[in-house]
């Protein structure tokens, strides 16, 4: 199974323009089909034991949404894809060793504001032993300290104009480099802005920082089949 959720079931991405497409496939395919709306999405219900949970990017949904849905699929699907191709100022910071990216996207569909993309050079492990290894080690630690203060750096100056519009900060890269990051104070502000949702993505190249409103605007579904019969 392709993309195993733990638990049972698979996940899936949708963007939001495709997702009132695939709910009502789902409701076609499965008789009875009801929705529940809650503040991380909306989960839908089959008859036959089928169950499609959605997780819309940047939680919460309005208050009064499960009201205005009132069970009906092709409803709650719409209120999900609204909110998640909505408008909004999105910092994004992307970083591994020796790789980082940082950017403002805004608007809808999200367009790339602001973006600065770096890297420094950070040497793989040695498999040397004795003092030669212990001044690799040495070595290489510097350098990664480097790296990581180049990519606070540019992340600082980057978000920095945008911080007081800023709705949201999505990370991704590697965590232990983004890990990293978080004792530097100009980053706070930014960091407690973080979704929930991490990007685990190659080398943070501008490619990929243009690439990242794809995933982060993306709806995550953990799709259940009824068991065979």
């Amino acid at each position: 199974m392709k993309n195993p959720a733990r638990g049972g079931g698979r996940w899936i991405e949708v963007a939001p323009e495709r997702l009132v497409t695939w709910v009502d496939s789902f409701a076609a395919g499965h008789q009875g089909v009801r929705a529940t709306v809650s503040p991380g999405g909306a989960q839908f219900t089959a008859g036959d034991g089928a169950v499609a949970e959605c997780q819309v990017p940047f939680p919460p949904l309005p208050a009064t949404a499960g009201g205005a849905v009132g069970g009906e699929p092709g409803a709650a699907a719409r209120l999900l894809a609204g909110h998640a191709a909505a408008g909004r100022t999105v910092g994004v910071l992307l970083v591994r060793l020796g790789g980082y990216a940082a950017g403002v996207f805004t608007g809808s569909p999200p367009r790339l504001a602001a973006s600065k993309v770096g890297s420094r050079l950070v040497h793989g492990r040695s498999a040397a032993g004795g003092q030669s290894q212990q001044r690799f080690a040495r070595r290489r630690e510097k350098q990664a300290a480097e790296a990581l203060a180049a990519a606070a750096g540019t992340a600082a100056a980057v978000l920095g104009p945008y911080r007081d519009r800023l709705q949201a900060v999505v990370l991704g890269g590697d965590r232990r480099a983004v890990d990293g990051l978080r004792g530097d104070p100009r980053l706070s502000p930014y960091f407690a802005l973080a979704t929930d949702r991490f990007l685990t993505v190659p080398d943070p190249r501008l490619a990929v920082l243009r690439d990242s409103p794809r995933l982060f605007r993306a709806i995550r579904i953990r799709l259940t089949e009824p068991p065979p019969p």
